[in-house]
């Protein structure tokens, strides 16, 4: 029996006249997603249907489908033809394996074809009936079944599955613009990058590297945090800011305790230029209320007067456990707690200043070449791509 793949989608539903556009921009990430298969795609009724020229490639494309933002769920399902007797003989022998296994099931039917002669509850009749003769172990429990056998009668063929794999929701990369994520070597930012990606966002990345302060293999651990995370937004440029003289300026004129406050000021205001200069309208952040100094909200407003660019810092509100958690679950983690230093943990001030005020920290800058400090480092930018 032939295979496809269906893949469902949620809030697209509710986009009205614009859903059309939505749709098609999924098509296209689910196709670069499954690019070298040669996937034959259609979408109708609030689904899209993949074909392969090759069968044993659909587990792999179904991997490669959890990735791709504005998906709710993936369905390996066997194709059968819309006549009763067709669909129950059919369905036991698509599902033998998976229904061998299990002691319940249920049988639960969608009639998207109004024509069809057999209502939703006599289809699962029927196919029920078919199922308990074919499989005599199995019993019929309609409140908590192993398994459930799902029955899709569409325009012009019907759909049989059992299992359906969650997908990530959210919506798809590149319905929302693009933003730059100031990406460092820890847990928080590649999880703000995941999180507003989930949300539409395209994503360029900025990263500030202190050499010879910081190793190359620092850096490498970046490059490998964002390529993680380019496997949900289908590859990403990374730009690399020589940080080292900014710091070391910081550290000669200004006050020990604001150092972080004005480093992260210094960075604000590079991350914009490149925004700027890349056709990115925000700037994303991996920044939690309260978590370090330079994250109080008093520190967070000294940092937000850097821009005039929206900043947004999906990771907001959560504590470290939770944010923790999701890094495990995108497979960033193991890569962030490598022992390999970001320009954030060198030249920390033993005391920094938590509720910095802003007149303070700006009489600070005036002692420093702001404007020369920021051009040299945008001009000695790096930028390399990532897959």
């Amino acid at each position: 029996m032939k295979q496809v793949i269906l893949v469902k989608y949620g809030e697209i539903i509710l986009k009205g006249l614009n859903r059309p556009i939505f749709e098609d921009l999924l098509v296209k990430n689910i196709r670069a997603a499954l690019r070298g298969m040669s996937p034959d795609i259609t979408k109708a009724q609030a689904t899209t249907y993949i074909s392969l020229p090759d069968e044993e490639n659909i587990s792999e494309a179904t991997e490669r489908l959890k990735k791709v933002f504005g998906i709710v769920s993936i369905t390996k399902a066997y194709v059968l033809p819309k006549e009763i007797g067709a669909i129950c003989e059919g369905t036991a022998e698509c599902l033998k394996d998976e229904l061998s296994a299990a002691t319940t099931f249920k049988v639960e039917a969608k009639r998207s074809d109004k024509k069809f002669p057999l209502k939703s509850p006599e289809i699962c009749r029927e196919v029920g009936g078919a199922l308990c003769m074919k499989f005599p172990h199995l019993a019929v429990d309609v409140k908590a079944p192993e398994k459930i056998v799902m029955v899709e009668i569409r325009d012009t063929n019907t759909y049989v599955y059992c299992d359906k794999i969650k997908g990530p929701g959210g919506m798809p990369v590149g319905s929302n613009a693009k933003a730059m994520l100031l990406l460092s070597g820890g847990i928080d930012s590649p999880v703000a990058g995941y999180m507003a990606a989930k949300r539409g966002v395209a994503l360029e990345a900025v990263h500030f590297f202190s050499h010879p302060y910081t190793s190359d293999r620092a850096k490498e651990k970046v490059l490998e945090l964002a390529k993680i995370v380019s496997g949900y937004t289908g590859g990403m440029r990374v730009h690399v800011v020589p940080f080292t003289d900014i710091q070391l300026e910081i550290r000669k004129h200004c006050p020990e305790e604001q150092l972080t406050i004005i480093m992260r000021r210094f960075m604000m205001k590079i991350s914009e230029r490149i925004a700027h200069k890349n056709g990115a309208i925000a700037l994303v952040t991996g920044e939690s209320i309260g978590q370090v100094a330079s994250q109080t909200v008093e520190a967070l407003g000294v940092t937000n007067d850097a821009v005039s660019l929206p900043v947004f810092r999906p990771v907001i509100g959560m504590d470290k456990d939770e944010i923790v958690e999701r890094a495990r679950m995108i497979g960033t983690f193991e890569t962030s707690i490598l022992p390999y230093e970001d320009c954030c943990t060198i030249f920390t001030p033993k005391h920094p200043n938590t509720k910095p005020k802003l007149d303070k920290i700006k009489a600070s800058e005036e002692l420093l070449d702001c404007e020369a400090l920021i051009n040299a480092a945008v001009d000695g930018v790096e930028t390399i791509f990532v897959s």
